[in-house]
């Protein structure tokens, strides 16, 4: 099992042995879950092969990140429809990752970090927000059907390689983490190849990592599997998040390609369902 599969079945094994079964109320379901899991990734592009994940999905929804849309019709939904039922009546994700970047705070996060990558490297600054402390959570902002799940991310250049480190307040173990994994280290690359580095190390923090009561029997047959997939690597262009700005539909196949060729999971797990 290549670097990722190893850590994430750890998880999966930790958190049903030694999880807490907790109720949840805003989804009506229970929870095995655990406080402060994190994995560590720097040997290979970090895509579960343990089952198939959808790699159209999460290459679609980093390139609508990029442009900063809060639209799925933009873009998103030629290729899926994930983002959907958290459509507000206007059509648009109130809490979009994209958008949250890249306009919501009054400024381009994004643009401004590469620059200042690209000038400073050694600068210890680099953090993008997504969460509004002003309307999300505790209880007291606007209503919204999605706020931000990972919250934040720092970006640090050392030894000539861009290292990301992403926080997430809550995670969705089966479904959520494998898909938020593989998509925010293919922003990483994306992101290094724009300033001109090479990927480090991506780490991975989640404040409750959770499993919910309708997937663990999925979680039990995912620490029973084993393969021996060898790494997977992605090495971006320096054109791409130019090209992913503009939401060029060439660059999405492009990338999912590439991954494509590398990618021999096993078989997916069906019937999973997500929990809104």
């Amino acid at each position: 099992m290549h670097q990722f599969d190893v850590q994430y079945k750890e998880a999966i094994r930790k958190i049903m042995n030694e999880g807490s079964e907790e109720y949840n109320e805003r989804t009506g379901h229970r929870t095995m879950a655990l406080p402060g899991i994190t994995f560590e990734i720097d040997k290979t592009f970090p895509l579960l092969t343990l089952r198939k994940i959808p790699v159209r999905i999460f290459v679609a929804e980093q390139i609508w990140f990029i442009m900063g849309e809060d639209n799925p019709d933009n873009f998103l939904s030629k290729y899926t429809k994930i983002w959907d039922d958290f459509k507000e009546e206007d059509g648009k994700i109130a809490a979009g990752y994209g958008y949250r970047m890249r306009k919501h705070f009054g400024r381009d996060q994004l643009k401004d970090l590469i620059v200042h990558l690209q000038n400073e490297r050694g600068s210890r600054h680099g953090v993008i927000v997504f969460w509004d402390p002003a309307d999300d959570g505790l209880g007291t902002g606007t209503k919204k059907k999605n706020v931000p799940c990972p919250y934040t991310f720092t970006a640090n250049i050392i030894d000539n390689k861009l290292h990301l480190h992403l926080i997430i307040r809550s995670n969705d173990m089966i479904l959520g983490c494998p898909h938020d994994m593989a998509g925010y280290a293919l922003l990483q690359a994306i992101l290094a190849a724009k300033i001109g580095c090479g990927v480090g190390k991506m780490t991975y923090s989640v404040s409750n990592a959770h499993i919910y009561d309708i997937h663990y029997e999925y979680a039990r047959e995912l620490i029973e599997r084993e393969n021996d997939h060898g790494p997977i690597f992605l090495e971006a262009q320096d054109d791409y998040f130019d090209r992913a700005e503009k939401g060029d539909d060439k660059l999405f196949e492009e990338i999912v390609d590439i991954i494509n060729r590398q990618y021999s999971p096993l078989p997916p797990i069906k019937g999973m369902e997500i929990v809104l």
